[in-house]
This record gives C-alpha cells, structure tokens and sequence, in this order.
C-alpha cells in the first residue's frame, strides 16, 4: 500500500496562528488525515512544497539532520515546529532522479528554515522524520517522473512513506481576495478537484497553462508529483474537503494505491507529442518560420535564409516584430523590434527568432533537446502612437512603451495575468529601469499576433 495525500497550507488553521474557528472544514480533513497517517505508520514523510527555495532546472531536496522554524511571518513567533530528516532517503531520491535524467539534489541551499508549506501539515503528522523537496520550473512531465523516482527511492530502501503535496489552489477566486479574481480561478479549482475525485492523473497533466497562470495557484506541479508517485498503482482517491473563505482554494484530497496497474508514463509521453503535432499543424507562415530558424540555429549555429513562397505581406512590408517562445506554457525567451531594423518582416522574424532563443538575458540559451516541447507566437507590431494617459490604453487592444530620457520599457497587449492598464504601466516601466516616482511618456501601438 502507498498513502498520499494533496493538503493546503493556510496558516490559519494553527492554533496560535489563527483563532482556531477558520476554515473549519480544512481543518476536521486534517484532522482525518492525521488519524490516517497513524495508523498507517509511515517511516518517513516526504513533503513537496512550493514556499522553499526553488529552481527553474533543478530539484532542491533540503540537506542537513534537521530543520525547524516558526511562524513569526504571521505574527506568531512563538508557535514552532521542527523535525529531523532522512538523511539516507533524500541521498537515494537523488541518485533516483539522476539516472532518470533529472536534475535534483541538496546544492543551493538559502535558507535552512521550514516553511509553512510544510510547517502547516507537519503541525497536524507530528512526524518525527521527513524529506523536504521543492519544486522546480521544469515542465509538468518532469515532475511526473521526479514523482516516480520518489517511490522507487523508498521502495529501494525497504521505506513505508507518506507523499504530503503541499499547495493552495487558485489565490484569485472573488474580488474581495488579496489577489483579486479571474475567471480561470473557479475553473482552476473545478478542474483541480475533480482530477482528485477521480485520480484522472492524464487530465491533470494536459491542463492549460493559459488557466492555470492566470489562476494564481501554487498547488499544480505538487499534485502533479503526487500522480507520479502514483504511477504504475491502481489508485482510490478520496476528496475530503474544499472551501475557499478568503479567495484562495484549499482543497484536501486522499489517494491509496494498492495492486500493480499499467504505467501511465508511455500514454503521457503519446499525449504530448500528439499536443506538439497539433499545434505545429495550426501554425502559419509567420509562426512555421520563427520556428524552423530558430531550430535551425540551435542545431547550428546559423539562420536560415527567407524561404520562396511566403504570403506578401512578409516579404513586401516593414514592421517591428517580437517572437515570443514558450515551454509548457512558461516563457522561455521573448525579443523584438518595436521599429523595423531589417528590409521586411521576414528578415525581422529571422532576426528575432535568434535572440529570442539564444540571446535573451533573462534566460540561458535553447539547448537542442527543448526543441521538441517549444511553442512560438509572433507578434507584428503597428507604428507607435503618442497616448496622452492611461485612460487611452486598453491592456487587451493596446502595448504601451514607456519613456523616460533614454529609458524605455514595452509591453505587449493581451498577455496572460496583465488584466489591467495599471498592471501593464508597472511591468513595462519596471522593465525599463524606470522608478515609480521618475517622469514618464507613454506610447501605444496594436499587434497582430500569430500563434498564442
């Protein structure tokens, strides 16, 4: 039998922390879970949370003999939790993950101390050993199979395990919230609980990325995971609870796995490359050539030239152009023109599509072995125009550019999690080096995007 278990970590729910009357329903399914947890009397408790340092590329498994900490971030210094680690197990789900291919392990380290995504439901286990991992920007497969790893750690070592995935649901559910609503975050939610009804883990793993961002949610790649650990066991699970009082979805969730089933790795693996050929089916001329060159220069070094037989408005007209580039549904690289710099847009996707993948400063260079799982868009720019104030912009119809003597930050229109003008102004500005109490000049342009 393995036992694992999807919980939140609203603070609330501590005594000393809240009042002890908050969110009650989460609180009697912790409640359930601990009884659960005892009798089932785990070795060690491995914990993934998403509040400890973490990485885009790597792993972060927490190094030492022991860890404790408090919640002095909530204003209840005085309520401490500490715990000691599995030394041998945390050293073996890093051997796992590096023959699987997977970066993970103790380096980077900032800050020893628990966080309450683990604070919060060891409050409840009193466990006596865990292992702490974070999670990491690598794509939603890439922990799946960190997942698996995981399970075949303990197994290797003899080890009983309860898996805890720590993580909220949507922090966007009403406009009362701290983060304000989107209507992704009730869908997020819906989703979210009903692949836990379900155990439906293949689900879990198409979800958009588009929904899920603008959803605000911190839970997703620890439940994803979960499934992982999940994988090749026929799987019951149990919703126990879910509510969402301040705008932020807990949802509490039971999985047991007991007889062997197939894996369902192989019918992943299927279901992405089946997504990648629809989507490169659906590109068009502007979206097919920013991606073959920028294969063609990750693989060599060198661009393409403009290929025959492009739509004239490629070949006869000059315009500012950015090429965005995305892996599973996070950016991996964006740069453009906000004025034509070459002889038509051909030549300027040519040129963009390059430093979009390898000369973005926020990001290192496409490697040859992303190429597979990359999506583009191209965005052909409109001549900018002077915009007298915010209330002539439109965060959906319209980029801005802001200036400041020779500082400029822009920011195209209709980008995920940029709901408002405000919101646009800030991140452009912030962008451009620009200080909030610094003088600006805002211009506007539209774009005709390609791809998404």
């Amino acid at each position: 039998m393995f036992k694992a278990y999807l919980v939140p970590h609203p603070p609330l729910i501590v005594p000393g922390v809240g009042s002890g009357d908050e969110i009650q329903d989460t609180r009697r399914a912790f409640g359930q879970i601990a009884a659960e947890a005892a009798e089932y009397a785990p070795d060690a408790v491995v914990i993934v949370t998403p509040h400890n340092v973490s990485y885009a590329d790597y792993f972060h498994i927490s190094p030492g003999k022991s860890a404790k900490g408090d919640f002095g971030a909530f204003r209840a210094g005085n309520v401490k939790i500490s715990a000691l680690y599995d030394e041998e197990l945390a050293r073996r789900i890093a051997e796992e993950a590096g023959e699987a291919g997977i970066p993970a392990g103790p380096l980077g380290e900032k800050n020893p101390a628990l966080d309450h995504g683990v604070m919060v439901p060891l409050y409840f286990l009193r466990s006596p050993v865990i292992v702490r991992i974070s999670l990491s920007g690598l794509p939603p497969m890439e922990h799946y199979r960190f997942g698996m790893c995981v399970r075949r750690a303990a197994e290797s070592l003899s080890r009983r395990i309860l898996l805890i995935a720590s993580g909220d649901m949507s922090h966007k559910l009403n406009a009362d919230g701290p983060y304000g609503f989107a209507k992704e975050g009730p869908a997020f939610d819906a989703f979210a609980r009903e692949c836990a009804e379900t155990a439906d883990f293949r689900r879990l793993l198409a979800a958009d990325p588009d929904m899920c961002e603008n959803a605000g949610e911190c839970g997703l790649r620890s439940f994803v995971i979960l499934a992982g650990a999940m994988d090749g066991l026929k799987t019951e699970s149990r919703v126990l609870s879910y509510e969402g009082p301040f705008g932020v979805g807990y949802l509490t969730a039971a999985f047991t796995g007991e007889k062997e089933a197939p894996s369902l790795l192989a019918r992943l693996w299927a279901d992405r490359r089946d997504a990648m050929e629809s989507v490169r089916e659906k590109e068009d001329a502007y979206v097919r050539l920013a991606r073959q060159n920028a294969e063609h220069f990750v693989k060599t070094g060198r661009s393409i030239a403009v290929p025959k037989g492009l739509p004239p408005d490629m070949t006869d007209r000059q315009a500012g152009v950015f090429v965005s580039i995305k892996k599973s549904g996070a950016l991996r690289g964006c740069i453009g023109t906000i004025a034509p710099t070459c002889g038509n847009i051909a030549e300027e996707i040519l040129a963009n599509s390059v430093s979009a993948a390898a000369k973005d400063p926020r990001f290192d260079p496409i490697t040859p072995g992303e190429l597979d799982e990359l999506t583009y868009s191209v965005d052909v720019l409109s001549p900018p125009e002077p915009a007298e104030g915010p209330e002539t912009l439109d965060a959906a119809r319209y980029g801005v550019i802001v200036s400041s003597g020779r500082k400029r930050g822009l920011l195209l229109p209709n980008l995920a999690g940029v709901d408002t003008v405000a919101e646009q102004i800030a991140i452009a500005r912030r962008k451009g080096g620009i200080g909030e109490r610094e003088p600006y000049t805002l211009e506007r342009f539209e774009v005709v995007r390609h791809g998404g």
